[in-house]
């Protein structure tokens, strides 16, 4: 179903939920906002949240309301997409033309990586594809 136009939808993906694209996005074009209130860089330190997005020094987003369809966009060591800071927003931009069917999803970046993924084991892609290079257990 087409959601008003819109190139995604959520549904299931191998990590819970994920956004897909239901028709073809082209590189470079802005997908989904990530949105919500902004709150300071000190009250995300105490709190222990996984949709905190950082704007700058001071500032985040709590993207945790299930109105952000942004916060469905998955981490993924080998992304199809990135986060592009805008004016004080937050977009999720294609790197490269997203075929229908294809999960969007970007790297989420080391200090994400580091303390929430890499605990549990990656589990995108291409991390979870069988490899030589790999040490096997999706941690890098």
């Amino acid at each position: 179903m087409d959601q008003g136009g819109v190139p995604y939808r959520v549904k299931r993906a191998r990590t819970g939920l994920g956004l897909f694209a239901t028709k073809l996005i082209p590189k470079g074009k802005r997908i989904v906002e990530y949105t919500g209130p902004r709150i300071s860089n000190d009250e995300v330190e105490r709190s222990n949240g996984k949709f905190f997005f950082g704007l700058n020094k001071r500032w985040s987003i709590n993207g945790s309301s299930r109105d952000n369809i942004a916060r469905y966009v998955n981490h993924s060591c080998r992304p199809n997409a990135e986060a592009i800071i805008s004016r004080g927003r937050i977009w999720i931009q294609s790197k490269r033309n997203i075929r229908p069917g294809e999960e969007i999803a970007y790297d989420y970046g080391k200090e994400y990586f580091e303390g929430i993924i890499k605990e549990i084991g990656c589990k995108c892609e291409k991390c979870a594809a069988p490899s030589r290079r790999r040490n096997g257990n999706g941690n890098h």
